[in-house]
């Protein structure tokens, strides 16, 4: 992410990043839980919340999923160039990030930039995932489930499923990539929360909570998507 001009941020965008392992999915969903049940019972409105991840669920995202688990072997530079071809899709389509953020939707993502500057950076070297993801908007809040690698693999030990960076040195490697990156986003104006992510999930489910009610999104429950967020950008 290292860029000649000021990084753009999407209002109303959130991140959820951490080694594997690190409890990110299991909080996407709880979180969803949460939005479900509060809408049912709070007194002032919740705006909407849509949750998505990365890899998506589109045609790339398909393939790079196969790729991960192992089924289609692919090469580490070819990984990164799908990685931002997925996130293009994810950002830029129509019904996508930017659009939800726009018309006032509060987006949750389960990976986004950071985890292919770190993971693919280890992978194939940083110079292309740089280069590839440089220009792409920045979430106004990024959570960083920080964990143990060693805790990690324990809690990983029951999938039945692998994937190829799924071993403890790379994890080792992982997270001081994280540590080490993350300083960028703070220093451009994104709010960045790290999170012990060893606690119990109901803990580190609190915790998140209490970051996303400081997004002006919250306290107003929605905007009308007046507020812009961010001009289109190409891989």
């Amino acid at each position: 992410m290292k860029q000649c001009a000021p990084i753009i941020i999407i209002p109303n965008f959130v991140v959820f990043e951490g080694g594997d392992g690190s409890g990110t999915s299991t909080q996407l969903a709880m979180i969803q839980h949460r939005f479900d049940t509060s809408a049912k019972t709070a007194n002032a409105p919740l705006p909407v919340l849509y949750t998505t991840f990365e890899p998506t669920h589109g045609p790339v995202g398909h393939l790079l999923r196969s790729a991960l688990r192992g089924d289609h072997p692919l090469g580490q530079d070819t990984l990164a160039l799908l990685f931002a071809a997925d996130r293009n899709e994810h950002v830029y389509a129509t019904g996508g990030i930017l659009d939800r953020c726009g018309r006032g939707e509060l987006v949750i993502s389960d990976r986004y930039v950071l985890s292919s500057l770190v993971y693919q950076g280890i992978a194939c070297g940083g110079d292309l995932p740089e280069g590839l993801n440089a220009h792409f908007p920045a979430p106004e809040v990024l959570f960083f489930f920080d964990i143990d690698p060693e805790i990690a693999r324990k809690r990983m030990e029951t999938r039945q499923v692998k994937e190829i960076y799924e071993y403890l040195d790379f994890q080792i490697k992982v997270r001081e990539a994280y540590k080490a990156l993350l300083p960028r986003y703070g220093d451009q104006g994104v709010r960045v929360e790290i999170i012990d992510a060893s606690q119990p999930p109901e803990a580190v489910a609190e915790t998140v909570w209490r970051g996303l009610e400081k997004m002006p999104i919250m306290a107003v429950g929605g905007t009308d998507g007046s507020r812009d967020a961010a001009g289109r950008s190409e891989v």
